[in-house]
């Protein structure tokens, strides 16, 4: 019984069999269609090798929603060298809420040299390379969020975290400069971080740096941003400011950094992170009371913050998609190779019959055994012969 209920599932199976089925008698083979199909395996290979490589890679997507959150605090990282010493420079935040954020509270003053190494040089010249590239290339951006990880770090060669402290030993020149590195924690408003002349000595209307002691020639403010950051610091990420080098011209001058920042959600299949990402536009003038051109000399970041907050998700091809991509390709190359081949050939049997048909001409007259002719048949005579 078990025999006859499979004999009747493969009848039944075969019956079901929609495919055209051709005996090998009737094909007939040729050069041209052995050339067709394989141009047609050679260009399915290609475009399957093509395909493969599409569904490895990744993108990112970007979804922009109102941000929310206005209860949290926003993170500030920051890592810059100014060319004076740390006795007479101060750094702190003043906000829209003139809540004031003093630099002792998570920044670091470290005597340095301003100079860099060899090596330091190098590695500022790669970045801002980097920096040029991203201004021009958009999409670069895309390969940095893709390729950033938890142990990758574009900070400094190690030996520029070593203090001047523990260099004298290796070199005689003193320390001319001051790194202020760490981190601030802020309220979620406008404010404005700056660098200036003095300590800070805050007071009910604000505040104020205290620089009586300090000479206006000893001013320079020649400064370097190694890092500078909002949110969660993820390293491998790029800053637009990374790497930005500015040489000051005179003692009274003023360098001002206006700053967007954008709230980031990033999702890799590496990291996932709340960050940040800014626009920043620049501007540097000289302090003269006298021309008009009023103010204090110092840095000054005046950051703002974006209404809209941005979501970056990594994304991956799913496989039913390749598939369905996989035979789209495989179908429609057999489907267009078998159409251009039966019209090619369609085409080269009118052109041949053409040419055959022009080399034989019609016979005016056939002559009869007894001598006489009749002209109503056209005979057709071989011109060749």
């Amino acid at each position: 019984m078990r025999r006859l209920n499979r004999k009747k599932t493969l009848n039944l199976v075969k019956e079901l069999d929609a495919f055209p089925k051709v005996p090998d008698s009737y094909v007939e083979t040729s050069a041209s269609g052995g050339t067709v199909s394989l141009i047609a395996f050679t260009t399915m290979a290609l475009l399957t090798i093509m395909e493969f490589s599409v569904y490895q890679d990744t993108w990112m997507k970007y979804e922009y929603e109102v941000d929310k959150d206005f209860s949290s605090k926003l993170r500030i990282n920051i890592d810059i060298t100014v060319a004076m010493k740390c006795q007479y420079v101060g750094a702190d935040v003043l906000d829209l809420a003139e809540t004031m954020v003093a630099s002792a509270d998570g920044l670091v003053y470290e005597p340095v040299i301003f100079d860099l190494s060899p090596q330091q040089k190098e590695w500022q010249r790669m970045l801002q390379v980097i920096q040029s590239r991203l201004q021009e290339e958009h999409s670069l951006q895309d390969v940095i969020f893709k390729s950033a990880f938890k142990s990758a770090s574009t900070a400094l060669p190690p030996s520029s975290n070593i203090s001047c402290r523990n260099r004298e030993d290796d070199s005689s020149q003193p320390p001319d400069a001051c790194r202020i590195h760490g981190h601030l924690y802020v309220n979620k408003v406008a404010g404005n971080f700056h660098i200036t002349v003095g300590k800070a000595i805050p007071h009910p209307r604000g505040h104020a740096h205290l620089a009586a002691l300090v000479n206006h020639d000893s001013y320079n403010f020649s400064h370097r941003i190694d890092h500078l950051s909002f949110g969660e610091l993820v390293p491998g990420i790029i800053n637009p400011l990374d790497g930005t080098e500015k040489i000051a011209v005179d003692h009274n001058q003023m360098f001002q950094y206006f700053i967007t920042v954008v709230p980031t959600k990033l999702h890799t299949y590496k990291i996932s992170a709340d960050t940040h990402q800014f626009s920043v536009t620049e501007r540097e003038r000289v302090i003269n009371h006298a021309a008009g051109s009023h103010g204090v000399s110092g840095i000054f970041m005046k950051y703002d913050l974006s209404s809209l907050m941005v979501t970056v998700t990594e994304e991956h091809m799913p496989f039913w998609q390749f598939f369905v991509r996989l035979c789209g390709i495989v179908g429609g190359i057999f489907s267009t190779t078998g159409m251009l081949h039966g019209i090619g050939k369609f085409i080269v049997e009118i052109i041949y019959c053409r040419f055959r048909v022009a080399s034989y001409k019609p016979v005016s007259s056939v002559p009869f055994e007894d001598g006489h002719t009749d002209n109503h048949l056209p005979l057709l005579e071989n011109n060749t012969h």
